[in-house]
């Protein structure tokens, strides 16, 4: 786990992003350039290594209800990923997540495709719905149980 030292050096190698303390010694980054009123990418980087980033509606990361993903134990290649996310996510004009789709296949060769789809995770055989979930652990979670590896992403 990177140390708090470690993360700050990180988040602020980001030049458009603009310090700012919080209580309890914690510690917010924010873009002021952001096209929304959401200003705030690294939200309450705490000297225990804890920390948030702003990433709602990017595939691939698990956010609470608020759009933030925990970055507590995030390498360093991936919060400097999560942090450039954001940045682009706050400077887009309209924000269009593209299509995620990934080709799974098992021992046999069979072949199944993951495809996110208007916030569901789809499951395909051919041209067949196989499963629909609500989230990407989930439907990695079933593929995984079914046997099947991640062999390309589109």
């Amino acid at each position: 786990m990177l140390t708090f030292e470690q993360k700050q050096a990180i988040i602020e190698s980001f030049p458009e992003l603009t310090r700012k303390e919080v209580s309890m010694k914690r510690v917010n980054y924010h873009f002021e350039e952001s096209l929304f009123d959401k200003t705030v990418v690294v939200q309450h980087l705490h000297p225990n290594g804890n920390g948030f980033v702003y990433v709602a509606g990017i595939p691939g990361y698990e956010v609470d209800d608020r759009g933030l993903v925990n970055i507590r134990e995030a390498t360093e290649a991936e919060l400097r990923q999560t942090i450039k996310d954001s940045i682009e996510l706050l400077s887009e004009e309209e924000f269009e997540a593209p299509t995620i789709e990934q080709l799974w296949m098992n021992a046999e060769g069979a072949t199944l495709k993951l495809v996110e789809e208007d916030g569901a995770w789809n499951i395909y055989h051919g041209l067949n719905l196989e499963e629909s979930f609500g989230n990407y652990g989930y439907a990695q979670g079933y593929l995984r149980d079914e046997q099947f590896k991640l062999v390309e992403e589109a």
